[in-house]
This record gives C-alpha cells, structure tokens and sequence, in this order.
C-alpha cells in the first residue's frame, strides 16, 4: 500500500499477498466461530484507528476522547434503526455522519489549543458522552441497562454468522483504507502533514491550519463511528462501559505500536495488541497497566511503531545488499 522505497511490482505482489490471506482467514479459522469474531472485532477497531490516525498520525492533534465517537455511532444507528425501522446500512451512515459533524464542532473551538490542553478537552467531551450515556433523558440509552439492536443485515439479509460478517467487514475495511489513502495523497492530506510539522509553517504558506484541522477531527470522527455502528450490529448488545476511556486509551496504543502516518501501521497495531491481550485474557484487570507497558516499549525501543521498524530493517536491508553487491562488483573488475 504505502511501503516506499520497493519496486511496484513487489508492492502489488504484497497487496496481493494480503488480500489473499485476508479472504481465507474463514477457511484458515476452521469454521471456529470464537476465531472468526474475534478478526470480526479486528475489522471494526483497524476502522476505528485508521481514523484516530487521520487526525494524530497525519495532522498531528492528539485525542483521547475518540471512545466517544465510538459511542455516538453505535447508539446512533441502534436508536435509529429500533425506534424508526430505517435500513441498517443508512443508520450506519447517518450516525457517523452525525458524529462527524459533533466532531467538527468539537474541533471549531479546540483547534487554538495544542499539546496537553487539546488531549485534556477530549477527555473531557469523552466524559460528557459517557455521562449522557448512563443519564439519558427519557432514557434513550437505556442507561445502565445496556442497548440491543439486530445484527446487520440488507435487503432483507441477515448475516447470522460470523463468517458472513466478517466479509462485509472486509468489504468496509477495504473502503476505508482506499479512501484514507487518496485522502492522505491529496492537497488536503499534504496539508495535514504540513501542520503536524509545523503549524506556524504551515499558516505562513497560507494553509487556513483551523479549517483542516476541523476536516481532520470530522473525517476522524467518521471513520471511528461507522467501526462502532459496525460493533453494535456485530454484538448486538452494548453497554455503557464498552466507551470509557481505556476505550481510547486502547485506540491510542494500538496507533503508536503499530505506527502513526502510514495505512499499515494501523493494522499492524491491532492485529499485535488485540492478539496479545487475547493470550493474556487471565490478566484482563490489568489491561490499563499492559497498555502502560507498550506504549513505553513503542516510546523508547520503537518510535515508529512496528511497522515503522519493519520498514527501517527493510531499508537497511536493501542498502547492506546494494553495498555488498557494488563490492563484489568492484573486487570482480580488480
């Protein structure tokens, strides 16, 4: 997808290598339905940090608050779809595009603060989320008693397995992902790197810096919503508990381990960490301190995360092989 310095016809053996592995991860499970739910879940969340990307990785405004979005698209489409009847897929839509535009309120303001400020204002709208969340008027929510919807399904199908769903969510992936990387090589995506950089940089060549920071918490707070309305119609049950803050915290540890500002680092990242705390599912009253632990590990060993790794030892690689041969090149010619 976006490995530099590789010819382009082993970049498209590789994309091909992943689609391929990626469409038989149902026959690899064996027809093991846990196996399956839990790539189903993988989906949903390389959905939710593609988006968490969008706005740290590229534009480089932190947010801890992105659990919130999360929320907003899985209790829009439920709410959406039980008490109007509206065709799944629309909800999906019509709520992370109602979080999108909460999202680009949220930013208006929030885009002049920088640094711990604007990760302590995402906390803070995390918080008022969840609060409406367990204390909704008339209760909408169902507050503490968690809210049930139906599984997708269109045209009148319902995708009762999970080897069903997780090929709509391949499908959603693949969307996604495509559209985040034209997004990312556009005039806008070069804009977001350009204020990541160096925002006073970016103002004087004349980058309207609140404007795309706006469009990056909105575009982020889509992506991240449809992944959760893709969650509830996966489980079709959530509680309140599901969108605190280790939810974000999660988010934020699975882009830094597998790399911010590339399509690969994402999924790198949620396939190792959800992986992982799968194995470690004994110790799970201590996954904010294993969260703890990584991102240490990323901060001072892997600073590229993962796939940021993999592709330095890639390059250095390539380098060593071209420096050996133009040795051997050269002792041949003495």
């Amino acid at each position: 997808m976006d490995l530099p310095n590789r010819p382009k016809k082993n970049r498209t053996l590789l994309n091909i290598s992943f689609a391929a592995v990626a469409l038989l991860i149902p026959l690899l499970a064996g027809g093991q339905e846990y196996t399956l739910l839990l790539f189903c879940i993988i989906e949903v969340y390389i959905i939710a940090v593609s988006g968490l990307d969008i706005v740290f990785g590229y534009c480089g405004q932190i947010s801890l608050g992105h659990a919130a979005f999360y929320a907003i698209g899985a209790y829009g489409t439920a709410i959406l779809h039980n008490t109007f009847g509206l065709p799944i897929l629309l909800t999906m839509i019509l709520s992370a595009s109602l979080a999108a535009l909460i999202g680009a309120l949220l930013a208006y303001p929030a885009s002049k603060l920088v640094f711990h400020f604007l990760s302590l204002s995402t906390i803070a709208f995390g918080e008022i989320v969840y609060q409406f969340l367990i204390h909704s008027p008339g209760g909408i929510t169902k507050n503490f008693n968690g809210l049930f919807t139906q599984r997708f399904s269109i045209f009148g199908y319902v995708f009762r397995t999970n080897a069903a769903w997780y090929y709509f969510g391949l499908i959603c992936v693949a969307v996604f992902l495509g559209a985040k990387y034209y997004l990312v090589n556009s005039k806008t995506g070069r804009a977001f790197t350009a204020i990541r950089e160096n925002t006073h940089a970016a103002n004087g060549m004349g980058i309207n810096v609140r404007k795309y920071k706006v469009m990056a918490f909105a575009t982020s707070a889509f992506y991240t919503a449809f992944a959760g309305a893709m969650y509830i119609h996966l489980a079709s049950y959530v509680h309140p508990d599901t969108f605190t803050q280790r939810q974000s915290v999660l988010f934020l540890t699975m882009l830094l381990f597998g790399g911010s500002g590339s399509l690969l680092g994402p999924i790198f990242g949620v396939v190792s960490v959800e992986l992982l705390i799968e194995s470690l599912r004994a110790f799970q009253d201590y996954q904010v301190l294993i969260y703890g632990v990584l991102m240490l590990i990323v901060i001072v060993a892997l600073p590229g995360g993962l796939y940021g790794g993999f592709r330095d030892i890639a390059i250095l690689g390539k380098g060593f092989l071209k420096n050996h041969s133009r040795h051997r090149l050269d002792k041949g010619r003495e």
